[in-house]
Protein backbone atom coordinates (compact mmCIF):
# COMPACT_ATOMS: atom_id res chain seq x y z
CA UNK A 1 0.00 0.00 0.00
CA UNK A 2 1.02 3.95 -0.70
CA UNK A 3 2.30 5.85 2.34
CA UNK A 4 3.15 9.47 2.30
CA UNK A 5 6.02 10.70 3.86
CA UNK A 6 6.09 14.02 5.15
CA UNK A 7 9.13 16.16 6.71
CA UNK A 8 7.53 18.79 8.92
CA UNK A 9 8.58 22.66 9.54
CA UNK A 10 7.99 23.79 6.53
CA UNK A 11 6.26 27.76 5.68
CA UNK A 12 3.75 27.64 2.77
CA UNK A 13 3.25 30.02 0.00
CA UNK A 14 1.96 30.30 -3.18
CA UNK A 15 -1.76 29.42 -4.99
CA UNK A 16 -3.85 26.19 -5.25
CA UNK A 17 -6.26 25.28 -7.76
CA UNK A 18 -9.31 23.79 -6.09
CA UNK A 19 -11.06 19.89 -7.84
CA UNK A 20 -14.39 19.25 -8.63
CA UNK A 21 -16.44 18.32 -5.52
CA UNK A 22 -16.52 14.60 -5.06
CA UNK A 23 -19.79 14.79 -2.81
CA UNK A 24 -21.31 16.84 -6.04
CA UNK A 25 -20.10 14.68 -9.12
CA UNK A 26 -21.26 10.86 -7.57
CA UNK A 27 -24.90 12.02 -7.80
CA UNK A 28 -24.25 14.23 -11.22
CA UNK A 29 -22.95 10.87 -12.40
CA UNK A 30 -25.51 8.77 -10.87
CA UNK A 31 -28.46 10.93 -12.52
CA UNK A 32 -27.03 10.47 -15.72
CA UNK A 33 -28.89 6.77 -15.87
CA UNK A 34 -32.06 8.69 -15.99
CA UNK A 35 -30.78 10.09 -19.65
CA UNK A 36 -31.74 9.62 -22.98
CA UNK A 37 -28.89 11.38 -24.51
CA UNK A 38 -25.04 11.40 -24.30
CA UNK A 39 -23.56 13.94 -22.17
CA UNK A 40 -20.12 15.64 -21.01
CA UNK A 41 -19.59 16.46 -17.31
CA UNK A 42 -16.34 18.88 -16.77
CA UNK A 43 -14.44 19.52 -13.94
CA UNK A 44 -14.73 16.17 -12.11
CA UNK A 45 -11.72 15.21 -9.60
CA UNK A 46 -9.72 12.32 -11.00
CA UNK A 47 -10.41 10.21 -7.53
CA UNK A 48 -10.87 6.93 -6.83
CA UNK A 49 -14.62 7.47 -5.83
CA UNK A 50 -15.71 8.60 -9.22
CA UNK A 51 -13.55 5.77 -11.10
CA UNK A 52 -15.55 3.53 -8.88
CA UNK A 53 -18.68 5.05 -9.98
CA UNK A 54 -17.84 5.05 -13.23
CA UNK A 55 -16.32 1.65 -13.22
CA UNK A 56 -20.29 0.69 -12.03
CA UNK A 57 -22.07 2.64 -14.60
CA UNK A 58 -19.73 0.50 -17.17
CA UNK A 59 -20.92 -2.55 -15.32
CA UNK A 60 -24.23 -2.00 -16.27
CA UNK A 61 -23.77 -1.12 -20.20
CA UNK A 62 -22.74 2.77 -19.80
CA UNK A 63 -20.00 3.86 -22.88
CA UNK A 64 -17.51 6.11 -21.05
CA UNK A 65 -14.69 7.61 -21.62
CA UNK A 66 -13.10 9.82 -18.63
CA UNK A 67 -9.69 11.75 -19.48
CA UNK A 68 -8.45 15.47 -18.34
CA UNK A 69 -11.23 16.04 -15.63
CA UNK A 70 -13.98 15.67 -17.84
CA UNK A 71 -16.38 12.46 -18.49
CA UNK A 72 -17.76 11.37 -21.64
CA UNK A 73 -21.02 9.21 -20.57
CA UNK A 74 -23.86 7.60 -22.63
CA UNK A 75 -26.05 5.86 -20.36
CA UNK A 76 -28.78 5.16 -23.41
CA UNK A 77 -27.52 1.46 -23.88
CA UNK A 78 -27.77 0.42 -20.12
CA UNK A 79 -29.54 -3.24 -19.72
CA UNK A 80 -28.54 -3.93 -16.26
CA UNK A 81 -29.72 -3.68 -12.96
CA UNK A 82 -27.56 -5.25 -10.57
CA UNK A 83 -25.18 -3.34 -8.64
CA UNK A 84 -22.85 -5.89 -7.50
CA UNK A 85 -21.05 -6.50 -4.07
CA UNK A 86 -17.51 -6.49 -5.45
CA UNK A 87 -18.00 -3.16 -6.47
CA UNK A 88 -20.72 -1.35 -3.90
CA UNK A 89 -18.12 -2.14 -0.63
CA UNK A 90 -15.49 0.03 -2.02
CA UNK A 91 -18.07 2.87 -1.88
CA UNK A 92 -21.15 3.61 0.23
CA UNK A 93 -21.89 6.60 -2.52
CA UNK A 94 -22.70 3.94 -4.65
CA UNK A 95 -26.48 3.66 -3.09
CA UNK A 96 -26.95 6.44 -5.40
CA UNK A 97 -27.72 4.30 -8.44
CA UNK A 98 -30.89 2.82 -6.72
CA UNK A 99 -33.22 5.92 -7.25
CA UNK A 100 -32.27 6.24 -10.82
CA UNK A 101 -32.38 2.58 -11.63
CA UNK A 102 -35.67 1.77 -9.99
CA UNK A 103 -37.48 4.45 -11.50
CA UNK A 104 -35.80 3.85 -15.14
CA UNK A 105 -36.13 0.04 -14.94
CA UNK A 106 -38.99 -0.57 -12.04
CA UNK A 107 -36.86 -2.95 -10.34
CA UNK A 108 -33.26 -3.34 -9.42
CA UNK A 109 -30.92 -5.23 -6.91
CA UNK A 110 -28.41 -2.95 -5.34
CA UNK A 111 -26.19 -4.97 -2.88
CA UNK A 112 -25.90 -2.80 0.82
CA UNK A 113 -22.67 -0.34 0.49
CA UNK A 114 -19.25 -0.07 2.30
CA UNK A 115 -17.14 2.92 2.42
CA UNK A 116 -15.30 4.96 5.42
CA UNK A 117 -15.69 2.77 8.94
CA UNK A 118 -17.51 6.73 10.65
CA UNK A 119 -20.36 5.03 11.99
CA UNK A 120 -23.60 4.03 10.76
CA UNK A 121 -25.07 5.55 8.21
CA UNK A 122 -28.12 3.63 7.53
CA UNK A 123 -29.90 3.54 3.79
CA UNK A 124 -33.09 2.76 6.03
CA UNK A 125 -34.23 6.32 4.96
CA UNK A 126 -33.70 5.87 0.89
CA UNK A 127 -36.15 2.35 1.15
CA UNK A 128 -38.97 4.00 3.39
CA UNK A 129 -39.37 6.88 1.23
CA UNK A 130 -38.89 4.62 -2.02
CA UNK A 131 -41.72 2.15 -0.58
CA UNK A 132 -44.09 5.02 -0.03
CA UNK A 133 -43.44 5.49 -3.89
CA UNK A 134 -44.95 2.23 -4.55
CA UNK A 135 -41.64 0.21 -4.68
CA UNK A 136 -41.72 -3.36 -3.08
CA UNK A 137 -38.35 -3.66 -1.12
CA UNK A 138 -36.67 -6.56 0.41
CA UNK A 139 -32.71 -7.01 2.03
CA UNK A 140 -32.02 -10.76 0.80
CA UNK A 141 -28.70 -12.25 0.79
CA UNK A 142 -26.46 -8.87 1.50
CA UNK A 143 -28.84 -7.00 -1.51
CA UNK A 144 -31.47 -4.43 -2.23
CA UNK A 145 -34.09 -5.98 -3.74
CA UNK A 146 -36.26 -3.05 -5.35
CA UNK A 147 -39.65 -3.76 -7.80
CA UNK A 148 -41.75 -0.72 -8.76
CA UNK A 149 -43.56 -3.06 -11.09
CA UNK A 150 -45.45 -0.40 -12.34
CA UNK A 151 -43.53 2.55 -12.05
CA UNK A 152 -42.62 4.71 -9.26
CA UNK A 153 -45.39 6.75 -8.16
CA UNK A 154 -45.20 10.47 -6.44
CA UNK A 155 -45.49 10.43 -2.84
CA UNK A 156 -45.65 13.25 0.49
CA UNK A 157 -42.53 12.09 2.07
CA UNK A 158 -41.21 13.43 5.38
CA UNK A 159 -37.56 12.48 6.35
CA UNK A 160 -36.60 11.45 9.92
CA UNK A 161 -33.43 13.06 9.82
CA UNK A 162 -31.70 15.35 7.16
CA UNK A 163 -29.80 13.24 4.80
CA UNK A 164 -27.76 14.12 1.63
CA UNK A 165 -27.69 10.85 -0.49
CA UNK A 166 -31.27 9.94 1.05
CA UNK A 167 -32.85 13.51 -0.68
CA UNK A 168 -30.39 13.30 -3.28
CA UNK A 169 -31.69 9.25 -4.54
CA UNK A 170 -35.14 10.38 -3.97
CA UNK A 171 -35.12 13.63 -6.21
CA UNK A 172 -33.71 11.60 -8.95
CA UNK A 173 -36.52 8.47 -8.33
CA UNK A 174 -38.91 11.51 -8.08
CA UNK A 175 -37.71 12.55 -11.85
CA UNK A 176 -39.36 9.67 -13.33
CA UNK A 177 -41.84 9.11 -11.13
CA UNK A 178 -45.50 9.42 -12.47
CA UNK A 179 -47.36 12.49 -10.81
CA UNK A 180 -46.01 14.82 -8.08
CA UNK A 181 -43.28 13.83 -5.63
CA UNK A 182 -42.65 16.26 -1.94
CA UNK A 183 -39.57 15.52 -0.21
CA UNK A 184 -39.75 17.20 3.17
CA UNK A 185 -36.83 17.83 5.49
CA UNK A 186 -34.48 17.52 2.81
CA UNK A 187 -30.91 18.39 3.15
CA UNK A 188 -29.29 21.58 1.52
CA UNK A 189 -25.81 21.51 0.80
CA UNK A 190 -24.46 22.63 -2.50
CA UNK A 191 -23.98 19.56 -4.06
CA UNK A 192 -28.12 18.69 -3.60
CA UNK A 193 -28.68 21.77 -4.87
CA UNK A 194 -26.64 21.19 -8.08
CA UNK A 195 -28.30 18.00 -8.50
CA UNK A 196 -31.56 19.72 -8.57
CA UNK A 197 -30.84 22.06 -11.08
CA UNK A 198 -29.38 19.89 -13.30
CA UNK A 199 -32.16 17.80 -13.80
CA UNK A 200 -34.26 21.17 -13.70
CA UNK A 201 -32.24 22.11 -16.74
CA UNK A 202 -32.94 18.42 -18.30
CA UNK A 203 -36.54 19.09 -18.52
CA UNK A 204 -38.36 18.12 -15.11
CA UNK A 205 -40.32 20.70 -12.87
CA UNK A 206 -38.77 20.94 -9.72
CA UNK A 207 -39.22 23.79 -6.93
CA UNK A 208 -38.04 24.49 -3.79
CA UNK A 209 -34.29 23.99 -5.03
CA UNK A 210 -32.42 25.17 -1.43
CA UNK A 211 -35.33 24.44 0.57
CA UNK A 212 -36.05 21.31 3.32
CA UNK A 213 -39.01 21.05 0.88
CA UNK A 214 -38.70 20.08 -3.00
CA UNK A 215 -41.47 19.01 -5.18
CA UNK A 216 -40.87 17.94 -8.62
CA UNK A 217 -43.14 16.76 -11.10
CA UNK A 218 -42.10 13.32 -12.52
CA UNK A 219 -41.78 12.35 -16.34
CA UNK A 220 -43.87 8.92 -15.76
CA UNK A 221 -40.90 7.09 -17.29
CA UNK A 222 -39.60 9.70 -20.16
CA UNK A 223 -36.04 9.83 -19.90
CA UNK A 224 -34.70 13.02 -19.54
CA UNK A 225 -32.88 15.12 -21.86
CA UNK A 226 -29.85 16.10 -20.28
CA UNK A 227 -27.11 19.35 -21.05
CA UNK A 228 -23.30 19.54 -20.50
CA UNK A 229 -22.50 20.03 -16.66
CA UNK A 230 -20.07 21.56 -14.97
CA UNK A 231 -19.06 20.36 -11.28
CA UNK A 232 -19.01 22.88 -8.55
CA UNK A 233 -15.71 22.98 -6.42
CA UNK A 234 -14.84 20.92 -3.80
CA UNK A 235 -15.83 22.48 -0.51
CA UNK A 236 -14.17 20.05 1.59
CA UNK A 237 -10.83 19.84 -0.56
CA UNK A 238 -11.00 23.84 0.23
CA UNK A 239 -11.08 24.12 3.88
CA UNK A 240 -8.32 21.36 4.21
CA UNK A 241 -6.23 23.92 2.19
CA UNK A 242 -7.25 26.35 4.35
CA UNK A 243 -6.25 24.23 7.60
CA UNK A 244 -2.95 23.57 5.88
CA UNK A 245 -2.24 27.07 5.74
CA UNK A 246 -3.90 27.92 9.00
CA UNK A 247 -1.98 25.25 10.83
CA UNK A 248 1.61 25.84 8.84
CA UNK A 249 0.84 29.46 9.66
CA UNK A 250 1.25 30.61 6.38
CA UNK A 251 -0.19 32.93 3.38
CA UNK A 252 -1.91 30.84 1.02
CA UNK A 253 -4.61 31.39 -1.85
CA UNK A 254 -7.24 29.17 -2.90
CA UNK A 255 -7.83 29.31 -6.49
CA UNK A 256 -11.23 28.15 -8.15
CA UNK A 257 -13.48 28.28 -5.19
CA UNK A 258 -16.78 29.25 -3.80
CA UNK A 259 -16.66 31.21 -0.85
CA UNK A 260 -19.95 31.31 -0.03
CA UNK A 261 -20.10 27.09 -0.02
CA UNK A 262 -17.62 27.32 2.71
CA UNK A 263 -18.15 30.81 4.95
CA UNK A 264 -18.89 28.66 8.58
CA UNK A 265 -15.16 27.59 7.75
CA UNK A 266 -13.79 31.19 7.19
CA UNK A 267 -15.50 31.66 10.12
CA UNK A 268 -14.54 29.27 12.73
CA UNK A 269 -11.20 30.10 11.42
CA UNK A 270 -11.60 34.18 11.97
CA UNK A 271 -12.63 33.24 15.48
CA UNK A 272 -9.13 31.60 15.47
CA UNK A 273 -7.06 34.79 14.71
CA UNK A 274 -7.07 34.44 10.67
CA UNK A 275 -7.68 36.86 7.80
CA UNK A 276 -8.81 36.22 4.56
CA UNK A 277 -9.22 38.83 1.11
CA UNK A 278 -12.03 37.05 -0.38
CA UNK A 279 -13.00 37.41 -4.46
CA UNK A 280 -15.74 36.06 -6.36
CA UNK A 281 -13.99 32.58 -6.76
CA UNK A 282 -10.69 33.43 -4.85
CA UNK A 283 -10.06 33.22 -0.78
CA UNK A 284 -6.30 34.21 0.43
CA UNK A 285 -5.77 32.78 4.34
CA UNK A 286 -3.14 35.45 6.07
CA UNK A 287 -1.17 34.02 8.89
CA UNK A 288 -2.25 35.51 12.60
CA UNK A 289 -0.03 36.54 15.68
CA UNK A 290 -1.39 34.00 18.10
CA UNK A 291 -3.60 31.12 16.93
CA UNK A 292 -7.01 30.98 19.67
CA UNK A 293 -8.44 27.61 20.91
CA UNK A 294 -11.76 27.30 19.49
CA UNK A 295 -15.08 25.26 20.76
CA UNK A 296 -16.94 23.97 17.24
CA UNK A 297 -20.30 21.64 16.96
CA UNK A 298 -20.69 19.89 13.64
CA UNK A 299 -24.03 20.17 12.37
CA UNK A 300 -25.80 19.51 8.78
CA UNK A 301 -25.37 22.27 6.00
CA UNK A 302 -24.73 25.60 6.57
CA UNK A 303 -23.21 24.95 9.83
CA UNK A 304 -19.83 23.40 10.52
CA UNK A 305 -19.84 20.25 8.06
CA UNK A 306 -18.72 17.17 10.16
CA UNK A 307 -16.00 16.44 6.82
CA UNK A 308 -13.58 19.74 8.52
CA UNK A 309 -13.53 18.13 11.50
CA UNK A 310 -10.86 16.09 11.57
CA UNK A 311 -8.43 18.69 9.94
CA UNK A 312 -9.99 21.34 13.11
CA UNK A 313 -8.76 18.65 15.58
CA UNK A 314 -5.42 18.93 13.63
CA UNK A 315 -5.50 22.60 13.73
CA UNK A 316 -6.16 23.27 17.11
CA UNK A 317 -3.11 21.14 18.59
CA UNK A 318 -1.21 24.28 17.47
CA UNK A 319 -3.79 26.91 19.08
CA UNK A 320 -2.87 28.61 22.57
CA UNK A 321 -5.37 26.91 25.05
CA UNK A 322 -7.84 24.74 25.56
CA UNK A 323 -10.22 23.60 22.40
CA UNK A 324 -13.39 21.47 22.45
CA UNK A 325 -14.81 19.78 19.40
CA UNK A 326 -18.60 17.93 19.39
CA UNK A 327 -19.61 15.24 16.96
CA UNK A 328 -23.11 15.65 16.20
CA UNK A 329 -23.42 13.54 12.98
CA UNK A 330 -21.47 10.48 13.17
CA UNK A 331 -20.84 8.01 16.49
CA UNK A 332 -17.46 6.77 15.27
CA UNK A 333 -15.37 9.72 13.75
CA UNK A 334 -12.51 10.56 16.34
CA UNK A 335 -10.56 7.57 15.29
CA UNK A 336 -7.96 10.18 13.90
CA UNK A 337 -7.28 10.84 17.59
CA UNK A 338 -5.03 7.69 18.64
CA UNK A 339 -3.05 8.32 15.81
CA UNK A 340 -2.51 12.41 16.63
CA UNK A 341 -1.76 11.42 19.87
CA UNK A 342 1.33 9.32 18.40
CA UNK A 343 2.68 12.63 16.92
CA UNK A 344 2.29 13.85 20.52
CA UNK A 345 -0.88 15.58 20.39
CA UNK A 346 -2.98 16.41 24.17
CA UNK A 347 -6.53 15.11 22.99
CA UNK A 348 -9.05 13.28 25.42
CA UNK A 349 -12.27 11.92 24.08
CA UNK A 350 -15.70 12.33 25.77
CA UNK A 351 -17.86 10.48 23.90
CA UNK A 352 -19.11 12.49 21.33
CA UNK A 353 -16.53 15.64 22.93
CA UNK A 354 -12.95 16.06 22.10
CA UNK A 355 -10.73 18.41 24.39
CA UNK A 356 -7.48 19.28 22.87
CA UNK A 357 -5.17 21.15 24.51
CA UNK A 358 -2.70 23.38 22.84
CA UNK A 359 -0.17 24.68 21.85
CA UNK A 360 1.46 21.52 21.51
CA UNK A 361 4.90 20.24 19.80
CA UNK A 362 4.34 17.42 17.16
CA UNK A 363 6.92 14.92 16.32
CA UNK A 364 7.15 13.21 13.41
CA UNK A 365 5.81 9.14 13.78
CA UNK A 366 4.22 6.18 11.45
CA UNK A 367 0.59 6.85 11.47
CA UNK A 368 -2.29 4.79 10.14
CA UNK A 369 -5.22 6.75 7.99
CA UNK A 370 -8.46 5.14 9.28
CA UNK A 371 -10.86 7.48 6.62
CA UNK A 372 -10.98 9.96 3.94
CA UNK A 373 -10.82 12.99 6.15
CA UNK A 374 -8.64 11.10 9.12
CA UNK A 375 -5.88 10.64 6.35
CA UNK A 376 -5.93 14.60 5.52
CA UNK A 377 -5.57 15.26 9.59
CA UNK A 378 -3.13 13.00 9.88
CA UNK A 379 -1.40 15.24 7.09
CA UNK A 380 -2.03 18.22 7.96
CA UNK A 381 -0.42 17.17 11.27
CA UNK A 382 2.84 16.14 9.32
CA UNK A 383 3.17 19.64 8.59
CA UNK A 384 4.36 21.29 11.73
CA UNK A 385 5.61 18.01 13.60
CA UNK A 386 9.38 17.63 13.69
CA UNK A 387 10.75 15.07 11.28
CA UNK A 388 9.64 12.94 9.55
CA UNK A 389 5.69 11.67 9.57
CA UNK A 390 4.92 8.57 7.39
CA UNK A 391 1.03 8.39 6.72
CA UNK A 392 0.31 4.45 5.79
CA UNK A 393 -2.88 3.15 4.15
CA UNK A 394 -3.23 6.66 2.07
CA UNK A 395 -6.11 4.56 -0.16
CA UNK A 396 -8.14 6.40 1.94
CA UNK A 397 -7.02 9.53 1.08
CA UNK A 398 -6.97 8.95 -2.73
CA UNK A 399 -10.55 8.08 -2.34
CA UNK A 400 -11.39 11.81 -2.38
CA UNK A 401 -8.20 14.33 -2.85
CA UNK A 402 -7.21 14.70 -6.26
CA UNK A 403 -3.33 14.94 -6.20
CA UNK A 404 -2.60 15.66 -2.32
CA UNK A 405 0.80 15.80 -2.31
CA UNK A 406 1.69 16.81 -5.58
CA UNK A 407 -0.22 20.26 -4.54
CA UNK A 408 0.90 20.66 -1.04
CA UNK A 409 4.39 20.29 -2.31
CA UNK A 410 3.39 23.20 -4.95
CA UNK A 411 2.47 25.39 -1.96
CA UNK A 412 6.06 24.70 -0.70
CA UNK A 413 5.43 21.54 1.81
CA UNK A 414 8.29 18.35 1.51
CA UNK A 415 5.70 15.55 0.86
CA UNK A 416 6.60 12.37 -0.71
CA UNK A 417 4.79 9.12 -2.22
CA UNK A 418 5.71 6.11 -1.40
CA UNK A 419 5.17 3.11 -3.48
CA UNK A 420 4.82 -0.24 -1.45
CA UNK A 421 4.48 -3.56 -3.31
CA UNK A 422 3.81 -5.13 -0.08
Amino acid sequence: MDSLEIKGGKKLSGEVKISGSKNSALPLIASTILSKNLLNIRNIPDVVDIKTLVKLLKMLGAEENFSSNQLKIDTTKIDKTIATYDIVKTMRASILVLGPLLARFGHCQVSLPGGCAIGSRPVDLHLKALRKMGAVIEIKNGYIQALAKDGLKGGDILFEKKTVTGTENLVMAGALAKGVTTLRNCAIEPEVIQLCEVIRDAGVDITGIGTETIQIVGTDKQLLDFQDIKVIPDRIEAGTYLCAGAITNSKITLKSVEPKHIESIIEKLESMGFTFRIKKSEVTIFPTDKILPTNLITAEYPLFPTDMQAQFTALATQSEGESKIEENLFENRFMHVNELQRLGADIKIDKSVVQIDGKTELFGADVMATDLRASSALVLAGLVAKGVTTVHRIYHLDRGYENLDKKLNLLGADVRRINSKL
